[in-house]
């Protein structure tokens, strides 16, 4: 990569699973949690913020709520950045809402994403680590993902990316946690410590 390489990691707006879940109660059970309209205006405002950068790339998570604000943030950016679907940085799957769709439902609903390089079952599927319902990461693979994560970042060429993800993979990214579409610059010679 690059030494001038810029990387901008840019939280996801309010989903219906984070609304829910602020009001107690546990998990919500909504599968693919999608933005609220507090969300999308969060998104908004993100856009305004990071409107002057010139991004040649936007990766974005192939989780519904990543693909509906990386739409509303960069879809008509000034710079027309490339944006590709990445299934390394979904969130660290701990709840309903990291339970993703089919990558032929995610095609069908956004048609101007090319998803055909995902399999059809993107997210953790292996029977048997199911907790309250809902399939669970386990850690050992999580942290193996954010590590596949910083190489892959590393072997990128262009030199202005953003990067449109979730609370607890940017928490192990950058060792920073990140509000509903706050964002942070990735330094990717500093390695958080986290255990």
């Amino acid at each position: 990569m690059p030494e001038t390489t810029r990387i901008i990691c840019l939280r996801h707006g309010e989903s219906t699973f984070n609304a829910a879940h602020r009001l107690g109660g546990g998990d919500p059970g909504l599968l693919d949690a999608r933005l609220t309209p507090r969300g999308q205006a969060q998104a908004r405002e993100a856009r305004e913020r990071l409107k002057d950068i010139p991004f040649e790339l936007v990766v974005v998570s192939p989780l519904t709520r990543a693909i509906e604000t990386a739409a509303i943030v960069f879809g008509d950016h000034p710079s027309q950045p490339r944006v590709l679907v990445e299934v390394l940085h979904r969130e660290c799957q701990e709840s309903s809402c990291d339970v993703g769709r089919a990558a032929s439902e995610i095609a069908a609903e956004f048609p101007h994403l090319d998803v055909g390089h995902l399999p059809e079952v993107w997210w953790h599927a292996e029977p048997g680590c199911e907790v309250g319902g809902y399939p669970v990461e386990p850690r050992h693979l999580f942290d193996a993902r954010v590590a596949g994560f910083r190489d892959w970042l590393r072997a990128r060429s262009e030199t202005t990316i953003a990067v449109v993800g979730h609370g607890t993979f940017f928490y192990h990214l950058t060792g920073t946690f990140l509000e509903n579409c706050a964002s942070i610059e990735l330094d990717l010679a500093a390695e958080p410590a986290l255990a």
